[in-house]
């Protein structure tokens, strides 16, 4: 398969990185946009924070990208909290990347469901700029209920761009490198989720 023609390094780096914003900020600004302050906002300035929903098409489930808000020195979407939940609001899974001063965690860059409904794909991108050309990706299954690393589907590749594409029923394409190190050379990798999961030791309990 010809390889597709990938954004460099370069321009991952620019999007990716945090902006510091200028002080004082519009109050909306304060809120939303992965950003950190200097001074930092006031205690509660965003009240109305809202999470992102996810609706897989056959309705059954819902994931839900919450703001963790650990830090008055950022906007509160700067470190996120991803849930699985049934339409009726149970949760069955919860998966946390906040730090515990916001500056080492991770935010949801990307996020979607599969065709099927079987599987909730979401890549992250670093709070705190660390690593800037990584952008872990996670695999929800909706038939375990466990999330696994698609670095692990891959053999410890890592994932180089925060987009990613699903074609039914469950096909996962994302960009890893041509050969270590080469970050402004993206290459495709395509893995078929049910497969792969059926090959994946079970999580540890």
């Amino acid at each position: 398969m010809k390889a597709r023609v990938a954004p460099s390094a370069a321009s991952l780096v620019l999007a990716a990185a945090a902006v510091v914003a200028p002080w004082p900020a519009q109050a909306e600004d304060q809120c939303s946009g992965h950003q950190f302050f200097d001074p930092p906002r006031t205690e509660g300035s965003c009240p109305d924070v809202k999470p992102e929903l996810f609706a897989s098409s056959d309705g059954a489930l819902q994931a839900v990208v919450l703001p963790v808000d650990v830090s008055l020195y950022a906007t509160p979407d700067m470190e996120s909290r991803v849930e699985i939940r049934s339409q009726g609001g149970d949760t069955f899974l919860a998966s946390d990347h906040a730090s515990p001063r916001g500056q080492n965690g991770h935010y949801v860059y990307a996020a979607k469901w599969s065709p099927d409904s079987e599987f909730f794909v979401f890549s992250l991108t670093s709070s705190g700029g660390h690593q800037p050309w990584s952008f872990p990706i996670l695999v929800y299954s909706s038939k375990r209920n466990v999330i696994a690393s698609f670095s692990d589907m891959i053999d410890g590749l890592p994932t180089l761009l925060g987009s990613f594409d699903l074609a039914a029923p469950h096909s996962l394409t994302a960009a890893t490198w041509k050969e270590q190190g080469a970050f402004d050379d993206p290459v495709p990798v395509t893995v078929d989720l049910e497969a792969v999961f059926e090959k994946l030791p079970p999580p540890t309990p």
